[in-house]
């Protein structure tokens, strides 16, 4: 072993949103993790700025959604203009319709990205997790017994497992040889910045189409970064204009200005040269932009990694699956990635469950990837609504290993749906899941014997449920259903459900 080697059970490579959850998820289980980011600070940047229902359920459980709701607000209707003039409003999202899956959460809920970070390191910190900032991971090793991530400086660290959340070009995915698979969504590059501006209305996403009527159908934002909209119109010297979108973003005083640049190599990310394009596609003066705060420039493109997995080395966020900003659909995903695998690795660092339940990772969450990366880019080619889809409430892991019906029982909940936040005695389900412990569900029968560190909630059945027994796992996903207490005792054995589960 090297000479002042950090020894960790696991390291998490990457501080952004993903690595974060993971720490946090790990934290509070009592796993010695460290998060280590190259950056000597959390990144800046709105960025990402949206979560879905069901990533607000799993900040909800990770204690960070009070901070999460004081930071941010709900997304603004958005109004399209076009020489000057309001053509109308444009309702950015469906609305929750009767019979989807039940949940507190309807909407999507805006906080930008800078932010985001912030709680979760906060909450981090709270639970005793580290992040080490300043360290850049060049390569990693690993054997049967370990993992050693290798630094541009300092010591490496030792782990037992290592998790790269370290984004789409990923230094650990490329050291793996793992390869990805995809698409460039859209040939031209976009501009993403935070800029303050005045003269205009904090009550509306500005929407500016790049040509047409100016229909309302035409001003396709979405809920991450941006739609680049149609091919763009001419701006009288040989060009083509794309489309922009200025968004107030909650819980700050600036807004978040998203351009295309049709045929161009990359757009000036300047104060100036965003002023430039504010004054050539808006009605808005270019000195109506007082300040710019970050800027970026990206091309969009789907891509998902070829496995997810390799060894001790395990892919999440950005660095498996890399999403068209539209739809708001790639940090939500990237957070439940992070949900979906903290729980199995200290199960398995516990000795509460076997090494080959680190296999269902993979097994549950590329399928997953793999449809929202085709959501993402429908939506963004306009072949998609951002409707019930992109909640994410309805995903869930019916064809996974891990989901077990020793008898079909009546009702709609099945072995792999995520469990619906009903009320039961007079409570949210959500709220009596909470925690990082399995429960049973004993709907309209007598709960058994089970083992220590399962809870126990015995009720009458209530809709969608049915009369029969839920074993639910420490995600909120339905892992068991049956009637046989033997084959609950068989299961709960397996996935090493009670032992292990942390504070």
């Amino acid at each position: 072993m090297g000479t002042g080697e950090t020894r960790t059970d696991v390291v998490i490579v990457g501080a952004g949103p993903t690595g974060l959850a993971l720490g946090i998820d790990l934290a509070r289980r009592g796993v010695d993790a460290l998060v280590v980011e190259r950056g000597g600070q959390l990144a800046p940047g709105s960025r990402g700025k949206g979560f879905q229902p069901r990533t607000m359920e799993v900040f909800e459980d990770l204690g960070v959604l009070d901070a999460i709701l004081a930071a941010g607000g709900t997304y603004p209707v958005g109004m399209v203009w076009r020489d000057g003039r309001q053509l109308g409003e444009h309702r950015m999202f469906d609305p929750a319709e009767d019979g989807e899956p039940h949940s507190r959460f309807t909407v999507p809920w805006m906080v930008p990205q800078w932010r985001t970070t912030r709680i979760l390191h906060a909450r981090l910190t709270e639970l005793g997790g580290r992040v080490a900032f300043g360290r850049e991971a060049v390569g990693v090793d690993q054997d049967t017994d370990g993992v050693t991530v290798r630094f541009a400086s300092g010591a490496p660290v030792r782990a037992r497992y290592a998790v790269a959340a370290d984004g789409g070009r990923s230094v650990l995915r490329r050291a793996l040889g793992i390869g990805m698979t995809g698409e460039t969504v859209d040939p031209d590059p976009i501009l993403v910045a935070d800029v303050r501006v005045e003269g205009l209305d904090r009550g509306f996403w500005h929407l500016f189409p790049p040509g047409g009527a100016g229909r309302a159908s035409e001003a396709r934002e979405t809920g991450g970064s941006g739609d680049p909209g149609g091919p763009g119109e001419s701006d009288g010297s040989g060009g083509r204009r794309g489309f922009l979108a200025i968004c107030p973003l909650a819980g700050t005083e600036d807004f978040q200005l998203v351009a295309q640049f049709p045929g161009a190599d990359g757009p000036d990310t300047s104060l100036e040269g965003i002023r430039k394009v504010v004054g050539e596609r808006t009605h808005l003066a270019p000195e109506s932009v007082t300040g710019v705060g970050w800027s970026s420039d990206f091309r969009p493109r789907a891509a998902l990694a070829d496995r997810f997995r390799a060894g001790r080395v395990f892919l999440a966020g950005d660095a498996a699956h890399v999403h068209s900003p539209a739809g708001g659909q790639g940090l939500n995903t990237s957070v439940q990635d992070a949900y979906n695998l903290g729980w199995k690795l200290a199960a398995v660092l516990t000795g509460a469950a076997p090494e080959a339940l680190l296999d269902t990772y993979e097994e549950e969450r590329r399928p997953i990837a793999a449809h929202i990366l085709a959501l993402s880019t429908a939506i963004h080619r306009d072949q998609a609504r951002r409707g019930a889809a992109t909640r994410q409430l309805g995903l869930g892991y019916r064809e996974s290993s891990l989901a077990v019906a020793d008898r079909e029982i009546p009702g709609g909940v099945r072995a792999g749906d995520r469990a619906p936040d009903v009320q039961v005695g007079g409570a949210r389900l959500h709220a009596s899941l909470a925690g990082p412990r399995w429960t049973l569900l004993a709907m309209g029968t007598r709960a058994p014997r089970t083992p220590e560190g399962v809870r126990v909630l015995s009720c009458p059945p209530v809709e969608p449920f049915g009369t029969g027994l839920y074993l639910v796992r420490p995600d909120g996903y339905v892992g068991w259903t049956g009637t046989d207490p033997e084959g609950l005792a068989a299961y709960a054995a397996r996935v090493g459900a009670g032992a292990g589960a942390g504070t």
